[in-house]
């Protein structure tokens, strides 16, 4: 299989999974067009890149299905203009769509051979508004702080404060919210001394680890 291949894999993922499925936000859809998605797969993987689902990574975790990385995506409102807090490198391709929509990201990674896997592959693409950090996701990076949106790529039992705090007034945070078994996908506007939650619906994703 060769690059042209991939190319149309990604054209039809595109078609087919997001599109079809209502993610209209035409600079996400070109994101997804763009990068290179088989290349953040392990390569025994890389023929299942662009399919309808979850792949594993190593270290027990996996990269969402297209369709979870386009919804999260389309529903921080990203500009060109906006710092962006990711909380779970994984693979580095939320990463590189999240750069390719926002003017700099701040990603931390607590499994650190996951973020140096990850750092290459994304440098050698060209992003240089990515900045990377291995820590405790749930205490967020307080040094960047705040954010404009926060993205938080695993599943946690209760809204992190710190992330929270990081965040600007109107900022956005997308993050699945529930336990093991049963999880929701939220959209957390941050307001004066509270927020306000939107659900997006049922997902499933690898716990937040405090």
């Amino acid at each position: 299989m060769d690059e042209r291949d991939y190319d149309l894999m990604r054209k039809r993922m595109v078609k087919t999974q997001l599109e079809y499925r209502d993610i209209h936000d035409e600079r996400v859809l070109a994101a997804f067009r763009k990068v290179p998605r088989h290349l953040f797969v392990n390569p025994n993987e890389q023929p299942y890149a662009y399919n309808d689902h979850p792949l594993p990574i190593g270290d027990g975790q996996t990269i969402s299905q297209p369709y979870i990385v386009a919804l999260m995506s389309e529903a921080l409102e990203l500009s060109k203009d906006d710092r962006v807090l990711e909380i779970g490198t994984g693979s580095g391709y939320q990463t590189a769509i999240l750069a390719e929509l926002a003017g700099e990201v701040v990603t931390v990674e607590r499994i650190g051979r996951l973020q140096e896997k990850a750092k290459p592959l994304l440098e050698g693409l060209g992003y240089t508004n990515i900045k990377f950090a291995v820590g405790d996701g749930y205490e967020g990076h307080k040094d960047g702080a705040p954010y404009d949106a926060i993205l938080v790529t695993a599943a946690s039992k209760r809204l992190p404060e710190p992330l929270l705090e990081q965040l600007i007034q109107g900022g956005r945070m997308v993050i699945p919210l529930g336990g093991a078994f049963m999880q929701s996908l939220f959209v957390i506007t941050k307001r004066e001394d509270t927020y306000t939650k939107k659900n997006l619906g049922p997902v499933r994703f690898v716990p937040l680890i405090h």
